[in-house]
C-alpha cells in the first residue's frame, strides 16, 4: 500500500513507499558489509592485495607509514570497470 502526502514545510509530493524502500536497501548493505568484514578478518585478509610491488611502506623507528597506492589504483580500476558494464 503506497501513502503519499504534501508536506506543509515543503511542496513536494513524499512517497513513504520510497522511504521504506531506501530503509531496507540501507539495513541489507549493512548487513552484507558486517558478513564480508567478518569473512576477510577471519580468512586474514584479501590474499595478496594489500601487499602488491608499488605500494609504499616506510618504517622508522617505531613508526611505520603503509600506503598502498598500487593497491588503490587497482581497485579503482576493477570498479570503474564493473560500474561501465553495470551501467549498458
Amino acid at each position: 500500500m503506497e501513502r503519499s502526502f504534501i508536506s506543509k514545510a515543503y511542496p513536494i509530493e513524499v512517497t513513504l513507499n520510497r522511504v521504506t524502500d531506501l530503509g531496507k536497501l540501507l539495513v541489507i548493505l549493512g548487513i552484507v558489509l558486517v558478513v564480508v568484514g567478518a569473512v576477510i578478518w577471519k580468512t586474514g585478509g584479501l590474499g595478496g592485495l594489500g601487499r602488491l610491488p608499488g605500494d609504499i611502506t616506510v618504517q622508522k623507528g617505531h613508526s611505520t607509514f603503509y600506503f598502498p597506492i598500487v593497491t588503490c589504483l587497482l581497485l579503482s580500476a576493477v570498479l570503474s570497470l564493473l560500474a561501465w558494464l553495470f551501467r549498458r
